[in-house]
């Protein structure tokens, strides 16, 4: 692909001034115009050492308003970033509606040191191009001989000599296998949501036009099937209803446990839970349990038996409620990859990105397309995690009916427990049967090796207190012990 690349691409010094300035006030329009329809860009620049990102990166901001766009430089790896899964550094910064946030470099970086595959950044490109989400990716090429003349000209300027590394000089060396190694990128990775736009980059004014003149007709095109209401909608395979049915109709609820027994296995599992939270510390392994249930299904009852042996400096605790306006304006798993825990500390969530085929789904709050698609990206996002090093867990507390009323009803009834029960909660009840079916879906799409589901039997708390910290124990057991 690139060596088929004509490098000798020059602008025609004739018209490149008024082109550039019609796409200067053009670029400046269709920024206002994204920001009005809330349409989030992202602008990637990749290429080989000394092409001239950061300077065709800088002429391409300058007819933007700086109020609307952000540069991030990634190429970098800092401590913090290390801690966390790979994507995180990137996820963080995703742009919210209506904002431009440029990349120079991006995760791309992690295909040199197996961080990602090829398929998990197809992946990972298209959750966000399917939420409506622009992304476009330049790569700069230029020559060997080129690059070996920009590396000698920075080398010599003194304000500039630190620029150029012994790795930079390196990669000249290997020039050929590395043009091997993006041209496999390149033709894996473009797709038909993310294209590449190869850039000529050996002449300045020709490489800074194409560059424009790309965005440029990406944000109209952007702008139009937006005010044509063009929608993206994959198709998801449908399961049969014998598979969707029956997953938390088969639960034995009347599981219960007495409380002397109660007591003598909480306090084993708990000792067993501290020294565990101390040997996650030191072999830096990140733990993410994920709580979802009924209202009054136990989750803070449980979280508090796990928490009760642990340091609080070593965890923390993540409520999550209804989006506020800054997260809705962002993909949403945005705020979850803000949360997610460094090595060697817990989060315990409660409430999860589950919500999105949960409660989104029934309250109408996810277009079915958004909430279909939402079951592979869940998937793609926690095998991630777990490639990272992560233990992931995900808890289902599940009662019946009639002992959610009890529960609703004792918390009414007592004055220090009357702030756990809403007007909501009583609404959601006449839900029940719509919820059970989007409970069993999401149990058999988004159980996995890595991140399986389990269903607690919580009608007796006792029990299901001592069966969520065994199940814990044992998992952190295997892998830390």
């Amino acid at each position: 692909m690139l060596e088929q690349i004509n490098m000798k691409k020059k602008a025609d010094w004739q018209d490149y001034d008024a082109r550039m300035a019609h796409l200067e006030i053009r670029m400046g329009e269709l920024q206002r115009k994204c920001k009005e329809l809330g349409i989030p860009i992202m602008i990637v620049f990749e290429g080989f050492e000394a092409s001239g990102k950061g300077t065709m990166i800088n002429k391409m901001i300058q007819p933007l308003d700086p109020r609307g766009f952000k540069v991030f430089t990634m190429e970098k790896e800092y401590e913090e970033d290390k801690m966390h899964p790979y994507l995180w550094r990137y996820s963080i910064k995703t742009p919210e509606k209506g904002r431009i946030h440029i990349f120079d470099r991006s995760w791309y970086q992690g295909l040199e040191n197996n961080c990602l595959s090829m398929e998990e950044i197809r992946q990972y490109e298209r959750q966000f191009t399917d939420d409506g989400m622009v992304l476009i990716k330049f790569f700069l090429a230029i020559t060997k001989k080129e690059q070996k003349k920009r590396l000698a000209k920075l080398e010599e300027e003194k304000s500039t000599k630190w620029r150029v590394q012994k790795k930079d000089w390196q990669k000249n060396k290997e020039y050929d296998t590395c043009l091997l190694q993006f041209d496999r990128m390149l033709i894996q990775t473009d797709t038909s949501n993310a294209p590449w736009t190869v850039v000529e980059a050996m002449e300045k004014r020709y490489a800074i036009c194409k560059i424009m003149t790309t965005v440029v007709n990406c944000l109209e095109s952007a702008v139009h099937q937006r005010e044509a209401g063009v929608k993206v909608n994959e198709p998801v395979q449908e399961l049969s209803d014998d598979l969707l049915s029956g997953v938390l109709n088969g639960i034995d609820l009347t599981l219960d446990l007495e409380p002397e027994e109660y007591k003598r296995k909480r306090k084993d599992l708990q000792r067993r839970m501290a020294s565990l939270h101390n040997k996650m510390y030191l072999k830096r392994v990140p733990v993410i349990l994920a709580f979802e249930g009924w209202d009054a299904g136990g989750k803070g009852g449980a979280i508090k038996r796990i928490t009760q042996c642990m340091d609080p400096r070593g965890y923390e605790v993540v409520p999550i409620a209804s989006p506020n306006d800054t997260e809705k304006a962002h993909h949403y798993l945005w705020r979850f990859w803000e949360k997610f825990p460094k090595d060697g500390h817990m989060a315990i969530f409660d409430r999860t990105w589950y919500g999105r085929v949960l409660v989104e789904r029934i309250e109408g709050f996810a277009t079915p397309a958004e909430w279909k698609r939402a079951y592979a990206e869940i998937n793609n996002m926690e095998a991630h995690l777990a490639r990272s090093g992560a233990i992931v867990l995900k808890f289902w507390m599940h009662i019946d009916k009639e002992e959610q009323e009890k529960r609703f009803k004792q918390r009414q009834d007592t004055p220090e427990k009357q702030w756990k029960i809403t007007d909501e909660d009583w609404r959601n009840r006449e839900k029940w049967d719509e919820y059970v079916k989007a409970v069993d879906e999401m149990i058999v799409r988004t159980s996995t090796k890595n991140a399986p589901w389990h269903i607690i039997e919580a009608n007796s708390k006792l029990y299901a207190r001592i069966k969520v910290l065994e199940i814990v124990v044992e998992a952190l057991e295997r892998v830390l012990d």
